[in-house]
């Protein structure tokens, strides 16, 4: 991992931004090329995703939608093991999902004046499950869950065909889905599937969604910018980042492996420590060469460790740690800080934060009960992760009687001759002229 040297260096917020580090070309190039990849989907449809399966997936001749006995046979043969920590999983993001989901509340603003606040789930929602270099079984719960609990009616779910599966979606993610009810799967992957939940492919019965979501790589990420607009997405979560911000006390092993947890997913994922003690980075950077050699992915791991975005950086101070982290906004956010309870409030731009040694992201990714679907690429300035809530749409539903409209009458008209737009005035006198207009204020 290269080393950020900004100790002694006074940084106002823009050049914060511009020493972050980022992997900017690749995320510029996946635009590109994803922005295609849905263009294609958009004109061709089932020609465009089996060519794209054959050159991606290196898979031919599977069936697109998912069987109904592909996902009872996933649903049978699963790990007994596996299936319990999933059913616990998907108990525990149920309930902090529902904490997502707010109350209708009705405003009186006068007599027989009211406005009513409601929350109204979207009809139909497609989820991407990534499958490539991990099939992210975790990640249809986090998906599927929160919009179940939204209120949403119609899920369809897009995971990638697996060549080591004879074409078929990874059984894991298909037991997942089964234990969720969805039995709409389809086996396309990538910047296609996205351009086909947003788009509806005909030939596959498959209808266009309403809220395209799901984590992925920088591909799918930039696929859900070229689908916007046309459909909802969440965060653009693409390749996984993890900061981690510690103190002299901090514990090299623990950091060193958090950090090789997250590479682990993709030679673009991002690994960041911010230290104001130049001794533990060094403890760090021993640690991390260490266990990067002997972990599974090691090659992977080396990747993205030995990338532009990865990097251990070094600060003055806390205060120098908490700008740079909020100016990083990271997707995953880690404080091993002694006085990490206390700090974390002033940590505000992160998808996720995780307080203390003992909170990894890797509890986050699996059975925390909070979403790993999260911003990346600094979004989390902004924007939310996924919940219950992205799925929800705020709608104000307004009613007046003759009289509560009587109360604001002069209002409206006033104000309609002054934006010169009279025809907004005339529709409200409408309704006081005509020898009916006194009868309807009784």
């Amino acid at each position: 991992m290269r080393t950020i040297d900004l100790r002694g260096r006074r940084l106002t917020p823009a050049d914060m931004l511009a020493v972050v580090p980022r992997a900017a070309q690749a995320r510029a190039e996946a635009l590109q090329t994803a922005a295609r990849i849905v263009e294609d989907v958009r004109t061709d449809g089932v020609a465009a995703l089996r060519a794209q399966a054959e050159r991606f997936d290196r898979v031919s001749g599977h069936a697109l939608r998912v069987p109904a006995e592909h996902i009872a046979e996933a649903a049978a043969s699963v790990d007994p093991a596996v299936r319990e920590a999933l059913e616990t999983a998907i108990g525990r993001v149920r309930q902090a999902s529902a904490a997502q989901v707010p109350a209708s509340q009705t405003t009186a603003i006068g007599p027989g004046a009211r406005i009513t606040q409601r929350w109204q789930p979207v009809t139909r929602a497609g989820v991407y499950i990534p499958g490539g270099k991990a099939p992210l079984a975790s990640s249809v719960v986090m998906n599927v869950v929160p919009a179940q609990v939204a209120g949403v009616r119609s899920i369809a779910l897009a995971s990638p065909p697996q060549a080591g599966h004879d074409g078929r979606v990874h059984p894991t993610i298909l037991a997942a889905a089964a234990l969720l009810g969805i039995d709409e799967v389809y086996a396309i992957g990538g910047a296609g599937a996205i351009g086909a939940l947003a788009y509806g492919v005909a030939e596959l019965d498959l209808d266009p969604v309403d809220v395209v979501t799901g984590p992925g790589n920088n591909y799918v990420a930039s696929a859900k910018r070229a689908v916007a607009g046309v459909v909802g997405t969440d965060s653009e979560a693409g390749a996984t980042e993890i900061l981690i911000v510690a103190d002299a006390g901090a514990d090299a092993r623990f950091i060193a492996a958090d950090l090789i947890s997250q590479a682990e997913h993709d030679e673009q994922a991002s690994a960041v420590l911010v230290t104001d003690d130049h001794m533990l980075a060094e403890r760090v950077a021993a640690e991390v060469a260490a266990q990067a050699a002997s972990t599974t992915h090691a090659e992977r791991v080396a990747a993205a460790l030995s990338g532009p975005q990865s990097a251990i950086v070094l600060v003055d101070d806390r205060a120098m740690a908490e700008a740079f982290s909020n100016a990083y906004a990271p997707e995953h956010l880690e404080l091993h800080l002694a006085d990490a309870s206390t700090a974390a409030a002033r940590f505000t731009n992160a998808g996720a934060v995780f307080v203390g040694d003992q909170t990894p992201v890797s509890l986050g990714d699996y059975m925390a009960g909070s979403n790993h679907v999260l911003p990346t690429g600094g979004q989390a300035r902004y924007a939310p992760g996924l919940g219950a809530y992205t799925f929800l749409r705020p709608q104000q539903v307004i009613e007046y009687d003759h009289a509560a409209l009587a109360q604001v009458r002069s209002g409206v008209v006033a104000l309609a001759a002054a934006e010169l737009l009279p025809g907004h005035g005339d529709a409200v006198e409408a309704r006081f002229a005509g020898p009916d207009a006194a009868e309807r204020v009784r």
